[in-house]
């Protein structure tokens, strides 16, 4: 008797979900045999430039069902996701429930999917700070203790992972998903014309971001260090594309485009990017500034020099082998890190971690497909 195609449900909710599920997705549907595939959207990011561009950019399919659950506390939306998840799943009764990072929507949908008995795989498991004043940290945590499959990008995850009790016949090493997706677009980001746009040369900017609360939530930190991007902004032009949080943050200071001169004219803030756009200007840029997870990946891979403005990372192998550097976010240390890294360019050379090679979704559908032919 032929076996039943799985049926596979896919959980996205932030832009950091999409570029780690497109290639997942991408692989399962060359084996339509196998899988039945559904796209689950919770609408945990809602904004348009924070979410549906990155469908468009990244050739994925409109999702199938949208929870529109929108924005509010942490428990708020967990809470809220976990409502209109709960009913869906009940519904449709996925064989498996696939969520990747550490975002709301990973833990609240895992928390519903343990408590029905549906199984949960992780992808981009065993990723640790060890800082649990972090929310993606909890998440991380409590979505690797009920998950059934663990699928991680490093070897460190296995090892964390084994540390905290984990089976080892649930982990399984696989490499970065969100280079699969980084890989397959390199063409278009290459021919991307957004730097030229811009009127930026290569090598000849800093690109910024910043989003996490520790860094743009207390207005006298978030002052100190556009203070520290403005005095960068006189010897090299720095891109900043806004993340919605910190644009709200910049308003409340006073610090808006519309008031720049003279000095803060090598500043230049954008709207937030999607996906091809904003790798075209990483990957043509001097150096990046960040407190992003997935940029550390990034620039790892495409041999950007990173400076990280977090006190620890869940990805301790772009330190350890990659291109990457923490840094405290006080002016002195951004501008001393970024003198350091423009004038001796070498510090940060580094290689491409293992199985960060554009296969990792690969590696992950077989494991599926052995489940399938069980």
């Amino acid at each position: 008797m032929k076996p039943q195609p799985l049926n596979i449900m896919h959980i996205v909710g932030a832009r950091p979900n999409y570029m780690k599920i497109a290639p997942i997705m991408a692989e399962m549907v060359l084996r339509p045999q196998l899988f039945r595939q559904t796209c689950v959207h919770t609408g945990q990011h809602y904004d348009a430039n924070m979410s549906e561009i990155f469908f468009h950019d990244l050739g994925m399919p409109q999702p199938d069902i949208y929870l529109k659950v929108g924005s509010g506390t942490h428990a708020e939306q967990t809470a809220r996701i976990m409502l209109a998840f709960e009913p869906l799943v009940l519904q449709e009764r996925p064989d498996w429930v696939i969520v990747v990072g550490d975002v709301n929507s990973t833990i609240a949908c895992a928390l519903v999917c343990a408590k029905l008995g549906i199984p949960v795989a992780h992808v981009e498991a065993g990723l640790r700070s060890f800082d649990r004043s972090m929310p993606e940290e909890i998440n991380r945590l409590l979505t690797d203790q009920i998950a059934d499959l663990l699928f991680t990008p490093s070897k460190d995850g296995d090892a964390n992972l084994l540390r905290e009790g984990i089976p080892a016949q649930k982990i399984h090493f696989v490499g970065n998903v969100m280079i699969d997706t980084l890989v397959r677009m390199l063409p278009k980001i290459e021919a991307n014309p957004t730097p030229a746009r811009l009127g930026l040369k290569e090598r000849e900017y800093v690109l910024v971001t910043l989003h996490r609360p520790v860094n743009v939530d207390d207005p006298q930190r978030l002052q100190a260090i556009m203070g520290a991007l403005v005095r960068i902004a006189k010897d090299l032009p720095v891109v900043f594309p806004v993340h919605p949080r910190t644009r709200k943050q910049l308003a409340e200071i006073g610090f808006d485009e519309a008031n720049f001169a003279g000095e803060k004219a090598g500043l230049r803030l954008l709207e937030p990017l999607g996906y091809l756009d904003f790798l075209a200007l990483m990957r043509s840029a001097r150096l990046a500034l960040t407190d992003s997870g997935g940029i550390q990946e990034e620039t790892t891979f495409l041999g950007v020099p990173c400076l990280t403005a977090r006190p620890n990372t869940e990805r301790p192998v772009t330190v350890e082998v990659g291109t990457n550097r923490l840094i405290d976010s006080t002016p002195e240390a951004i501008l001393s890190a970024v003198e350091q890294a423009l004038n001796v360019p070498d510090v940060q050379k580094g290689r491409i971690p293992d199985f960060w090679d554009g296969k990792a979704a690969q590696r992950i559908v077989e494991v599926f497909a052995q489940l399938a032919a069980r």
